[in-house]
């Protein structure tokens, strides 16, 4: 399976003033590029060139798995900004109120937690495996669905992300993240798992490889071979 860089699904000045049209065409077209180029190439022949992204996090490590989460990483972040100003949804609004006291004290939280990371890495909101709203952070490529944990948003806080626009300046970043936090996006995800675990229904696995998870899949249809 050959696996392809997603196009942005907004234009490449369509965030700015927050995020630059330079910061994309690098981060996207340079980083997130790379990524993809690289996992073509380490898995070029060997038990992996069949499977699908989320089958490799899962059975690979290194080189490979570093490239692997970093493409998924990167494919879902895109998904968690948007262009024009975005609310959650009232289910999640009120998820994240008897989590977190309220909208504003869940930003805190999350600008803390993205802000405090050392070093490289990535700052989530997701369900974990109880069901339950939890601000998580992950260093370097790891990622929540190595967990079986579900993204619902994620600010990347890897230097290449914001270091054009904002220099070393994280906290600026993040105080601007959530003009462009993609809430339509967050709420579609949890929307889909609420309803999966209706009375009545069975319980998904959890598993970003079942077709019960795809809200995330659909992100990457690009990367399945073309019939």
């Amino acid at each position: 399976m050959k696996h392809t860089l997603p196009e942005l699904p907004y234009d490449i000045d369509a965030l700015e003033p927050y995020l630059s049209a330079e910061t994309l065409q690098y981060h996207h077209g340079k980083h997130h590029a790379g990524y993809v180029n690289n996992l073509n190439a380490l898995i070029e022949g060997t038990e992996y060139e069949e499977l699908s992204l989320e089958q490799i996090i899962h059975q690979s490590e290194g080189a490979i798995f570093n490239n692997a989460a970093q493409t998924f990483n990167h494919n879902f972040y895109w998904h968690s900004l948007s262009p024009t100003p975005t609310e959650p949804s009232q289910p999640l609004k009120r998820a994240i109120d008897d989590t977190f006291g309220s909208l504003e004290a869940f930003k805190e939280a999350f600008s803390q937690a993205a802000i405090g990371l050392f070093g490289s890495g990535w700052c989530w909101l997701v369900l974990n495996a109880h069901e339950q709203l939890e601000i998580i952070t992950t260093s370097n490529a790891h990622t929540p669905i190595e967990h079986y944990q579900t993204p619902l948003l994620v600010c990347d806080v890897w230097e290449h992300a914001y270091y054009i626009d904002y220099r070393n300046a994280r906290a600026d970043y993040l105080e601007k993240f959530w003009a462009l936090a993609n809430w339509d996006h967050a709420s579609a995800i949890f929307a889909d798992k609420e309803h999966l675990n209706q009375p009545g229904i069975l319980p998904p696995c959890n598993n970003p490889d079942d077709p019960l998870c795809d809200i995330i899949d659909d992100m990457l249809h690009q990367n399945e071979p073309s019939t």
